[in-house]
């Protein structure tokens, strides 16, 4: 039982180090450099991992109830779905950051009853009386699927039962939204000192957007390697 136990903690604290990881900060910076303080950073990276969760534990259950592991091929092709998302990713912050989209006009729109503006019309939500895009939970959900294959082999590997197996992934995914929530807040307050003027911020979203765009073609290569020679 204190061995079961300790797996379960030692799941939180590897969760909260795996939120760390180079794709999941390339991805998440380039989402980050469009937030305006440590809070907005916090909450966005915590959705982010939120998403993450999701797809961890909807797979990992899956896999757990069918008694398998994911198949090689089938991770490769997540794998390849994280570099696809980065590389879009960094092509949009490029964009943005040519057009300068800190200064679009605020547009007019509903949520039901309620008309508002702001400056942009992508999905979005409203928490606290501020306004959250759905972007950042998507990524996450491509990040969980790439990363549940081989969570899920550990598991079968170290834990015995279902419970302690469903209870590892769900720990290992808080610890990940604790740890991209301190990293995303950690970088909004960056930003608020860093980069608080337009060009600045202009310059940021461009450099980030290349480096994903770089980080998304070496992460994907041999993964198309590994699907071409499947």
């Amino acid at each position: 039982m204190d061995a079961s136990v300790g797996g379960l903690v030692l799941g939180l604290l590897v969760g909260l180090r795996h939120a760390f990881e180079p794709d999941h900060l390339t991805a998440v910076s380039t989402l980050v450099n469009e937030t305006a303080d440590a809070r907005r950073g916090a909450i966005l990276g915590a959705i982010w991992g939120l998403g993450h969760t999701i797809s961890l534990v909807i797979v990992g259950v899956a896999l757990m109830m069918l008694g398998a592991v994911l198949p090689e091929n089938v991770a490769a092709a997540f794998e390849c779905g994280v570099a696809v998302m980065l590389i879009g990713l960094g092509a949009r912050a490029v964009v943005r950051a040519a057009r300068d989209d800190a200064h679009a006009p605020e547009l007019p729109h509903r949520h039901g009853p309620r008309a508002h503006a702001h400056a942009t019309d992508a999905p979005h939500i409203h928490v606290a009386g501020r306004t959250w895009r759905w972007r950042p939970l998507l990524v996450g959900l491509v990040h969980g699927l790439a990363g549940s294959g081989a969570l899920t082999a550990l598991v079968f590997a170290q834990l015995p039962g279902t419970v302690m197996r469903v209870a590892y992934i769900a720990l290992f995914g808080l610890g990940s939204v604790a740890g991209m929530a301190i990293a995303s807040g950690v970088a909004g307050a960056s930003l608020r000192l860093v980069a608080n003027g337009p060009r600045a911020r202009r310059t940021l979203g461009l450099v980030t957007g290349c480096l994903s765009i770089v980080v998304g073609i070496l992460w994907g290569i041999p993964m198309v390697q590994q699907l071409a020679g499947a």
